[in-house]
């Protein structure tokens, strides 16, 4: 028996044991150092619980700040579309109010106008009609002197006739304006018989009384049909819409410049025109010599067609036949241009998959030499050194070589 042995012996005759004591201490420790470790992770987490509920909190206040922060924005956008609209709608009202004054001031300004000339036209007419009567009343008493006679008195009501004969007559052709009828044959019928009065009374006046009393007479027979008639002939003129003087001279020199602005106008329309065929002419030219040096065989092949169909010029119907004959496609394609863009596409696609493009099935001009085969070395079997063949593998180990292969390859591919 060891000596470690007896001290256990002696150890377990007195009562205790130093291991179990030894591992209740540790059990202790370690329930104790786990305890502690719960209790630090248990603060921890509180601490990390609230400082995250800090920035929650944080986080929340911002988000109602900006919330708030938005809100207001939009409030004070409303209100100021609001204002800018409440603007508007005052600054519409009081232009409608400004056009309905304006409308009704120039409505009103229109009506006393017409009111004024309504009163000057009726003033007109009357003051024609008392001169007529004061000019009838100058003129008949000589007439009536003329046609004096003791044994025919009937013959006094000869120059009644005459001067009311001319005012019926004026009176019919105003009738014949207003129904818009004929009325200059009235007016003749008037100044003749207006003439016819002036001369009796010229007669008379130079037999029977002085110069003077006869051509006043004749002057009065004549002034006051005429100055009717020219109050007649101005209303007639103005219901017929008739243009003054200065309104015909005001027309005819509007239409002379009408004239020479239209004369102008095509003067500028037929340079831009002769401008522009100039310009498709030249382009024209230039779009056939780069045909030319770009496409000679297309283009020679072009001249030819062109000469076949009776073209004095290569069209493009031409051009697009030509082009269909030598290059076998549109102007727009050529099968160096499909090589070109199936090359293309197939690095776009290549790059899309990360993968490199495949050397196989790449598009090659029909110019560009192919890529040379590169050289494998073989150098010549020593003595002792294993060759190809000299190692026979099982299938397992076949099998388990090829899979690591391709999960190599499939590797570098994605990357």
């Amino acid at each position: 028996m060891t000596a470690t042995s007896i001290e256990r012996l002696n150890g377990h005759d007195r009562g205790f044991d130093p291991v179990a004591l030894a591992e209740a201490e540790a059990i202790r420790t370690r329930a104790a150092a786990e305890a502690e470790a719960a209790r630090i992770e248990a603060e921890g987490k509180a601490e990390a619980e609230k400082i995250k509920a800090a920035e929650e909190a944080r986080k929340q206040k911002i988000a109602n700040d900006k919330a708030e922060a938005r809100a207001r924005e939009e409030q004070a956008a409303r209100e100021a579309r609001i204002a800018k609209l409440n603007r508007e709608r005052q600054e519409q009202e009081r232009a409608a109010r400004e056009a309905e004054a304006k409308a009704a001031a120039q409505e009103q300004a229109e009506a006393a106008k017409a009111a004024e000339v309504a009163a000057a036209e009726e003033q007109w007419r009357q003051y024609a009609r008392r001169f007529y009567g004061v000019c009838s009343i100058v003129a008949l008493p000589v007439q009536i002197a003329a046609f004096y006679n003791p044994n025919a008195l009937w013959l006094m009501a000869a120059p009644i006739m005459l001067e009311g004969g001319a005012w019926v007559v004026l009176k019919g052709a105003r009738a014949a304006a207003a129904d818009h009828r004929p009325h200059w044959h009235y007016r003749l019928i008037a100044w003749v018989l207006a003439f016819i009065a002036a001369a009796i009374n010229l007669w008379h006046g130079l037999h029977a009384f002085d110069p003077a009393t006869a051509i006043g007479t004749a002057f009065a027979s004549i002034a006051g049909p005429g100055v009717y008639d020219l109050h007649e002939h101005g209303q007639i003129r103005k219901r017929d819409g008739k243009l003054t003087r200065r309104q015909r001279k005001a027309a005819e020199k509007a239409a002379r410049d009408e004239a020479r602005r239209q004369a102008a106008e095509e003067k500028r329309r037929a340079a831009e025109k002769e401008a522009a065929e100039r310009a498709a002419a030249e382009a024209a030219e230039k779009l056939a010599q780069a045909r030319a040096k770009e496409f000679p065989k297309v283009w020679q092949h072009a001249l030819r067609l062109a000469a076949a169909l009776g073209e004095t010029t290569v069209t493009e119907a031409v051009w697009k036949r030509a082009h269909r004959d030598v290059e076998g496609a549109d102007p727009s394609e050529s099968a160096e241009i499909i090589r070109l863009r199936n090359a293309a596409e197939a690095r776009v696609e290549a790059a899309r998959q990360k993968r490199p493009v495949n050397r196989s099935s790449q598009q090659v001009a029909s110019q560009v030499p192919g890529a040379k085969k590169p050289r494998v070395y073989n150098p010549p079997a020593r003595p002792g050194r294993r060759t190809k063949g000299d190692v026979k593998y099982s299938p397992a180990a076949r099998r388990a070589a090829s899979l690591t292969a391709k999960q190599t390859a499939a590797k570098k591919e994605a990357k």
